[in-house]
């Protein structure tokens, strides 16, 4: 069933003069182009209104969040009529509360989407204009669930919305029971306790038969009460959940007189559901542990003095004090001494980083995002055996290591497609086992037995048959699977994405900046005719000084090298998308670019005679060798070629490999170089494919025609590639920490500026992928096994023994993944 929303085009993209921009069609092609997004499409105006974007979507398969991310990778915003709610809460015990909770929640007339999950996180989005945030909470206080003390997010969604931390000083709250957190646990034990002293009792021969009847009665109250509850908030949204078979046979023992049995249910029910609750807290206790990586103070800088400060407090612009071997508590530049720093926590890194001071603070803190690694550190990174002084980029709430645990926080809520697959068999599984448990009371007509003996058979197939480890196979090692990748550097945002990687057949890279080093250097000047390598050197860095291409920038740095004086300024820049530029020169054009700028297709039109062979010669032998190239022209007289080089990862081609073993089929590199080029860096590294002279809209093409074939990702840095990434099955970006475009883009983030983690999360993913198999193979073949031997007389005991057995053996199973190594 397909969602709608619509969205307000002037919020959306606030530059964009109309609907017929080409930045609005960037925008549908990107977002129509990702699984789950069934159309997007521009709505005219009517009525006064605004243009708006119509996204029609599955919510199934992708979130409103999802959306909303998307859209503001794209360089836009989605409009503040939305609110979002991301909520750690306390009372949701296993995967079944948590769909009840979700159905409850998505009944709230406003309630746009609800999902919650075993792992205690909730995640609402809701008009504002419909209802409250308060509303909600009251909703959840009705059903035992109430909002944890701090609010792990809650977000305005659009353009102006304000990102903060709610603190609520209420600690006389309900933290699930009066023994607190441990209360489901321990009245397990309790229920547990009665069950052996009712057992024991009746042994006692000078004991009335009643009192071991009380004590399986309190037995009864103890190992129920959850139980109830839980099966009481599925009713009241009409559904029939493994809770509800369980009272039901546990009722039905009782009726019999079977109150030991009944008991014995109902205890190894409440302590398997304890026992899973605790291990899935285990996994999600791996991702919180990422947020307690910051220390709780700073030592800062402030009018000659130092002063020690919490990391709330600290500003944008304040100089913190790191001391050798300390944790460094915000993300910032160096702006005095140097180190090497423990960068593992959040990028994954093994070796660590050195630490340099920036040139110039105060240029480096209007664009910090541009510095490179040796200049930039996190919050929670580990200083090594210097000294540094570090200059605040981001407040605390919005340091990367923040904004990751915010973003596995809200991928927990996120459901797989296994999990929403076994969601949807498990709501046609219970009402069937229900209906095979009436005609088993009604077995006493055709089999000649008593009605007591039908019904007990009956309920020892209820218990047999309910799909306990079913419900908790897939949630518990999607959890597991995300919390191991957090610990490496690699932000999973949901059990989508981590599903998909272990279903790819190939792999798409960018070239520059993803599998080189994307710091290219002139290599080559090859001045043509009687020109000197002075001219055509100073012809090219005026022009390319009014860039931003990092080609631009390599060609500008080696002139300032290499010339004693640069020339004149040049004016009026004219680019074209992959082809160059145009700039005027002392009155004179001056053309920049590929050899297709200067053949007749050339969109600058450029004057004077066609490309002349000796240089063409040059171009195809420079590019043969791996060579990015630029021909510069003046006027109509051609300068001459220069060669430039932007040297491959050390990593890459060790990585192809790793990729390759692991069963990745097909190996594509895409650039927007020339196609020689891309051939030489190919083969360099061992990729299987490389399409060059791609445009960034034949970047978006091609992904699609790979995508029809097979899976397939795109990596990329998140920038440049947003389009492509947004068209395949899963985008993955590298260089995340630090970047919140690059955050924001992908499915999967790659903190470190390294290609070296894609392997371990494609093999994490399948080895993920294997688990949930085994899982569900195990869940439901314990149930294949035990309704036809309880049909055939096994007794409720052994039923319930090996149901919940199986159970335990899927959570442990599951928590396996913590441990797992590339």
């Amino acid at each position: 069933m397909s969602d709608r929303i619509q969205l307000d085009l002037p919020i959306l993209l606030p530059d964009v003069p109309d609907a017929k921009d080409a930045c609005v069609e960037r925008l549908t092609t990107s977002l129509q182009g990702h699984a789950g997004i069934d159309r997007a499409h521009v709505a005219p105006a009517e009525n006064g209104t605004a243009d708006r974007l119509c996204v029609h979507y599955d919510p199934e398969t992708i979130s409103l969040s999802r959306i909303r991310q998307m859209a503001k990778s794209l360089g836009s915003e989605i409009t503040d009529q939305y609110g979002h709610l991301v909520w750690g809460v306390e009372g949701i015990s296993h995967p079944r509360r948590a769909r009840t909770i979700a159905k409850r929640l998505r009944r709230i007339e406003g309630v746009v989407e609800a999902e919650a999950s075993a792992s205690e996180r909730i995640r609402v989005e809701f008009v504002r204009s419909a209802v409250s945030e308060q509303a909600i909470r009251e909703t959840l206080r009705s059903m035992g669930v109430r909002v944890r003390g701090d609010v792990i997010d809650v977000r305005d969604v659009g353009a102006g919305g304000h990102h903060h931390e709610e603190e609520n000083h209420d600690h006389d709250h309900d933290h699930g029971g009066m023994f607190g957190e441990q209360t489901e646990l321990i009245f397990a034990i309790l229920s547990g306790l009665c069950v052996v002293t009712g057992f024991g009792v009746s042994f006692v021969g000078a004991v009335p038969g009643w009192v071991a009847v009380s004590v399986y009665g309190v037995g009864y109250f103890f190992g129920g009460y959850y139980t109830v509850r839980e099966a009481v908030d599925a009713l009241r949204v009409g559904e029939f959940e493994v809770d509800f078979l369980m009272l039901v046979a546990a009722v039905g023992a009782a009726v019999l007189g079977k109150w030991l049995e009944g008991a014995f249910l109902l205890f190894l029910f409440s302590l398997g559901h304890a026992l899973e609750h605790y291990a899935m807290g285990r996994a999600r206790q791996a991702i919180e542990s990422l947020a307690e990586l910051a220390p709780d103070t700073a030592l800062i800088r402030r009018n000659g003095e130092e002063v020690e400060v919490p990391v709330e407090k600290l500003a944008v612009g304040d100089t913190v004090l790191v001391k050798p071997g300390a944790r460094i508590p915000a993300d910032g530049i160096v702006v005095e001494g140097e180190s090497a720093v423990d960068q593992s926590p959040v990028t994954g890194e093994s070796v660590p980083v050195d630490k340099t001071p920036v040139d110039d603070p105060g240029a480096a803190m209007e664009a910090p995002d541009t510095l490179g690694a040796t200049h930039r550190v996190y919050a929670g990174t580990i200083n090594g055996n210097g000294a540094i002084d570090v200059r605040v980029t981001a407040p605390s709430d919005e340091t990367t290591i923040s904004r990751v645990v915010q973003m596995v926080t809200e991928a927990e809520a996120d459901k797989s497609p296994t999990e929403r697959f076994t969601d949807r068999f498990e709501r046609i599984f219970v009402p069937s086992v229900l209906g095979l448990v009436v005609l088993l009371l009604f077995a006493w007509v055709p089999l000649d037995e008593t009605f007591a003996d039908s019904f007990y058979r009956a309920m020892a197939v209820l218990v047999a048959a309910s799909p306990c480890a079913l419900a908790i196979a897939t949630p518990s090692a999607v959890l597991s699977g995300v919390a191991r990748a957090g610990q490496s550097g690699v932000l999973v945002k949901g059990g989508g994405p981590l599903e998909q990687l272990g279903r790819l057949g190939a792999v798409a890279f960018d070239k520059t900046g993803t599998l080189t080093e994307g710091e290219p250097r002139v290599t080559d000047v090859w001045p043509y005719d009687d020109t000197s390598e002075a001219d055509l050197l100073r012809a090219a860095v005026v022009v390319e000084r009014l860039s931003d291409h990092p080609l631009a920038e390599a060609v500008v740095q080696y002139g300032e090298e290499h010339l004693d004086d640069t020339g004149a300024a040049a004016s009026d820049l004219e680019s074209v998308t992959g082809q160059g530029v145009k700039a005027t020169v002392d009155g004179e054009p001056v053309y920049v670019g590929k050899d297709d700028l200067f053949d007749e297709k050339g969109d600058l039109r450029v004057p004077g005679p066609p490309l002349p062979e000796p240089i063409r010669e040059q171009v195809e032998s420079l590019e043969s060798e791996g060579r990015t190239t630029m021909i510069v022209q003046k006027g109509e007289r051609y300068l001459g070629v220069i060669g430039l080089s932007d040297a491959p990862r050390e990593e890459a081609a060790a990585m192809v490999e790793r990729l390759r073993d692991l069963g990745i089929r097909r190996m594509i590199m895409i650039s927007g170089d020339n196609q020689r080029v891309v051939d030489a860096v190919a083969a360099q590294l061992g990729i299987d494919e490389a399409r060059g002279d791609l445009l960034p809209d034949d970047k978006v093409t091609a992904v699609q025609q790979l995508r029809e074939e097979e899976d397939v990702a795109m990596v990329g840095d998140g920038v440049n590639d947003a389009p492509a990434m947004a068209n395949a099955s899963v985008g993955i970006a590298m260089g995340a920490a630090g970047s919140d475009v690059a955050l924001e883009t992908a499915d999967v983030a790659l903190m470190a500026d390294k290609l070296d983690p894609l392997p371990f999360a494609v093999g994490l993913s399948r080895r993920t992928r294997r688990v949930i198999r085994q899982n569900l193979w195990l869940a439901l073949g314990m149930v294949a096994i035990l309704v036809p031997a309880t049909i055939f007389g096994l007794q409720i005991g052994p039923a319930v023994v090996l149901h919940e057995g199986s159970t335990l053996l899927v959570v442990g199973n599951a928590l396996r993944l913590l441990g797992y190594e590339a």
